[in-house]
């Protein structure tokens, strides 16, 4: 039997997929094999010795120490895409509120609630001060065109937008399918130039912090408007906000607010909605469980972020999960310590990720001494027979 921890709220649609005759959801659990989280702190999280992995109910995973899970054998997963559709939508939101200065004239007419019958005419009186620019025609610079990005480059340009996108990471035939609605730029500089409005859409790295900044809003349109449903670190506060006090940039959409932004002018401040849907509650959470299940009961590595993704049928009367150090000789020396444990290797399968290596490996009969043969490959920091 299995036990699977939730370290925060995850919905039932998820953790009802578990197949209860194997796989138990326990909260309170001190010992488990997996943890579903969305985004509770993980960085100094203190994991116990025999859990197998981590999925994280959404695409973020900077909650979770990834390279300390990969040295330890842990597996960590996202749910790429499952959120796509609530993100999107709040970031189309974003491009209304950023423009028409709705919230700030929301806010304008709670003040004068206490005028009764004059409250009309006051409304009239004052619009104008609200006013802003329609979306139509104006265009759309989107940094990313992953699955959220590529969602809303489609919806913007249907708005009537002219959409600007760079992603380097784009799969040829992802931008092929693009291609009649984002103008692509190789040169982030001519995005900067052209663009009306900025959206953000890019994981929070060492490469990626403060990738808005005083150097590179410099090179924006006066008045630019940006929007950041992506990740709080990727925009540098203080020239932000130095930015939004010299006109530069006219208005800043922020889906993680903190001390800093959260009253400041200029800015509109979301508490955090960008997938806090039910539809993208419920998508994540049916991801998490069965790339949870798929590892536990198959061995099997589907949207890792840590180690390489790798599946195979199931062909043997058992299998092998080995996590090792990436090298040129280690699925064949995995291969001959199989062998000389006695079993025959009747479906192998590997893959590489950076400085790791996940190896699948089906015997023609179970063995108990299988385990410690592999092990005792150089290199090797787990193995599961499953």
């Amino acid at each position: 039997m299995y036990t699977v921890k939730t370290l925060n709220k995850i919905a039932p649609i998820g953790t009802e997929r578990f197949n209860k005759a194997v796989i138990a959801v326990n909260e309170a659990a001190n010992n488990p094999d997996a943890i579903m989280v969305r985004s509770a702190d993980m960085l100094n999280y203190d994991f116990n010795q025999n859990l197998l992995c981590i999925a994280r109910a959404g695409a973020g995973y900077n909650n979770i120490p990834v390279q300390r899970c990969a040295q330890d054998g842990i597996v960590v997963f996202n749910t790429p895409g499952a959120n796509a559709g609530g993100v999107k939508e709040l970031v189309l939101c974003a491009l209304f509120l950023s423009s028409r200065n709705i919230f700030a004239g929301c806010e304008w007419v709670k003040t004068i609630a206490d005028k009764q019958d004059d409250v009309p005419a006051l409304v009239e009186k004052g619009k104008s001060t609200y006013a802003g620019p329609e979306i139509l025609g104006k265009t759309l610079g989107l940094i990313g065109l992953g699955a959220i990005g590529a969602k809303v480059a489609r919806d913007a340009s249907a708005l009537g937008m002219t959409v600007y996108g760079i992603d380097p990471f784009l799969p040829d035939d992802v931008k092929a399918d693009l291609s009649p609605t984002v103008r692509f730029v190789d040169d982030i500089d001519e995005l900067y130039a052209n663009a009306d409005y900025i959206s953000l859409h890019l994981p929070y790295n060492s490469e990626t912090k403060n990738k808005i900044c005083a150097e590179s809003i410099a090179k924006m349109k006066d008045g630019v408007r940006i929007i950041n449903i992506a990740r709080g670190e990727l925009v540098c506060d203080d020239d932000m906000l130095a930015a939004l006090e010299t006109g530069k940039v006219s208005c800043y959409v922020t889906d993680f607010p903190n001390a800093k932004t959260a009253c400041a002018k200029g800015v509109v401040a979301i508490p955090h909605l960008g997938a806090s849907t039910p539809e993208s509650e419920d998508n994540c959470a049916i991801m998490a469980a069965d790339q949870i299940s798929e590892y536990l009961l198959n061995g099997n590595l589907i949207n890792a972020v840590n180690l390489p993704n790798i599946t195979m049928a199931r062909s043997g009367k058992q299998r092998a999960v080995v996590i090792a150090k990436a090298g040129p000789d280690t699925p064949g020396a995995l291969l001959k310590a199989a062998e000389e444990a006695g079993v025959s290797v009747v479906s192998s399968a590997s893959k590489t990720k950076g400085d790791y290596s996940v190896s699948l490996l089906d015997f023609d009969r179970e063995s108990a001494a299988v385990e410690d043969a592999l092990k005792a490959v150089e290199g090797v920091i787990r193995v599961r027979v499953i």
